[in-house]
């Protein structure tokens, strides 16, 4: 579905909407607020500049259209001119005396209006008067008018439809690519907003895993100082255990830091905030759902793919902008010919009322008809510019055929990413449930005396990075589900975000 310019309204209609909500104008959410991926999403789509500056690329683009039509519009031209003029004479041969310079003036009014038809015909339907008087006629008034038609009609270049309509095509043409680009913009924006969530999330499971992995050396060295009272171990052990504890430190600073650098990431994304302030504002995110297990076909996915993806659809936009291009060039390399003509109705009198029924009677007739030609001798602007006008078709076709080849490996990319994702999910949870499992028996085989500090310790780190892996993992393939739909171009459907058409 092609998108509109009303989609800024929607825009700035979402705002409010969340505005009245209870939200703070900038879209932050306040501390200890929760949100979801659908309300980020259409925190989004209603604060994220990317999608408002594209937004008004398409708007102008509308508007361009607009203003290539108004070539059709009639224009209103009107005029009035008043002159006089001294027109000396000879002096006479015989006597050499010069006569008094005799003199003139006339009034010449013209209303008409013209334009141009769709067929390339010039157009002009007006009414003329002018008075001319001096000492030639005693200054007495003699209005001569005019009412009637003019017209021009190219025979050769600029005939036709094609010709006419070449540049509203274009701008037309335009119109649509900058609507599809509107498009990829919200289905990107929409993508980077379920990226940054979801590695929001992992940086959440991280940082638990960073707190949990530093309360089981805690634990452990506490356990270890008990043992070290009773003389069941030794000193280094405790050592060993401090150290590692003061290590696991550490990591939760990292992890912190990791969250805020994240939710900073987000908050650029579904806020339009452009103050420090946007740095100091927490919120935290709802835990999505896990992502279902799916199974994708590239193969029978990929002709979907060329119907919804908007890089395709504006490269074949832009081979038929080319196309119009060519053509209009292709027929700028015929000579000019036109046919004129004229028809319309004379008034002669000394009365400007009675000139004028002249015309209403029809007693004058006037007409004309002639051909103007005019012919380049050697048409090099014509041909050089038809030339690169077939290049562009040309290297546009090109750019259509990369751009099909393109989809072919990114769909293809995207299916294998979901592929080998799901099954690193099964693979992490399966290595982090061997961790734990390990870990708890080598906890026992200390309290039993067959172990060490070290070796727990150790298998207590395995476990931190198996956790790690495994929600790193589920991350992953959530952000392949999501690319993959953005592959298709299917972003949007999947979260109901319809964008209207113009109206």
């Amino acid at each position: 579905m092609l998108i509109s310019r009303r989609l800024i309204v929607l825009f700035f209609s979402l705002a409010i909407a969340l505005t009245a909500n209870g939200q703070s104008p900038s879209g932050s959410a306040p501390e200890g607020e929760k949100i979801t991926l659908e309300q980020a999403i259409q925190r989004a789509l209603a604060r994220n500049f990317s999608i408002k500056v594209q937004g008004y690329s398409a708007s102008i683009a509308a508007a361009r259209v607009t203003e290539a039509l108004g070539k059709f519009d009639p224009v209103i031209s009107g005029s009035f001119t008043y002159s006089e003029s001294f027109n000396p004479a000879l002096a006479d041969a015989t006597t050499g005396i010069r006569p008094a310079a005799s003199f003139s003036k006339s009034d010449i009014a013209d209303l008409s209006l013209g334009g141009v038809l769709p067929w390339g015909m010039t157009y002009k339907l007006g009414a003329n008067s002018a008075n001319s008087r001096g000492a030639f006629n005693a200054y007495a008034d003699n209005y001569g008018t005019f009412a009637g038609i003019s017209g021009t009609q190219p025979l050769l270049r600029n005939f036709g439809f094609g010709s006419t309509l070449a540049s509203i095509r274009i701008a037309q043409a335009n119109r649509g690519i900058s609507e599809w680009q509107l498009r990829q913009s919200v289905m990107d924006t929409v993508t980077r907003v379920i990226f940054a969530y979801h590695d929001l999330n992992f940086f959440y499971a991280n940082l638990r895993s960073a707190i949990r992995s530093k309360e089981l050396a805690v634990q452990l060295l506490e356990e270890n100082r008990k043992r070290h009272k009773v003389g069941s171990m030794s000193e280094y052990d405790v050592t060993s255990a401090e150290s590692r504890a003061a290590t696991r430190e550490e990591g939760i600073l990292i992890a912190q830091r990791l969250v805020r650098e994240a939710e900073n990431a987000l908050k650029q994304l579904i806020t339009d905030d452009k103050t420090p302030g946007l740095l100091t504002r927490r919120f935290t995110i709802e835990p999505p759902p896990p992502a279902p297990i799916v199974v994708v076909d590239a193969a029978a996915d990929f002709p979907r793919a060329l119907e919804k993806r908007p890089d395709y659809q504006q490269a074949k936009l832009a081979l038929k902008r080319e196309g119009v291009n060519a053509r209009f060039q292709l027929n700028q390399l015929l000579p000019r010919v036109d046919l004129v003509g004229s028809y319309g109705y004379n008034g002669y009198d000394t009365d400007l009322s009675t000139s004028r029924q002249q015309i209403k009677d029809r007693d004058y007739r006037a007409s004309s008809w002639g051909v103007v030609v005019s012919v380049p001798l050697t048409f090099t602007t014509e041909r050089g510019r038809y030339r690169a006008a077939r290049l562009q078709q040309r290297q546009t076709e090109a750019q259509l055929e990369l751009t099909e080849q393109d989809i072919v490996v990114r769909v293809g990319n995207a299916a294998g990413q979901i592929e080998t994702a799901q099954q690193r999910v099964q693979a992490s949870r399966r290595a982090r449930e061997l961790a734990q499992s390990t870990l708890d028996s080598e906890v026992k085989r200390l309290r039993a005396g067959a172990s060490t500090t070290f070796f727990v310790s150790q298998q207590q780190e395995i476990l931190s990075s198996a956790e790690v892996r495994e929600a790193g993992a589920q991350s992953d393939y959530a952000k392949a589900l999501a690319e993959y739909d953005r592959q298709l171009g299917l972003t949007l459907e999947k979260f109901s975000i319809t964008l209207e058409p113009p109206r």
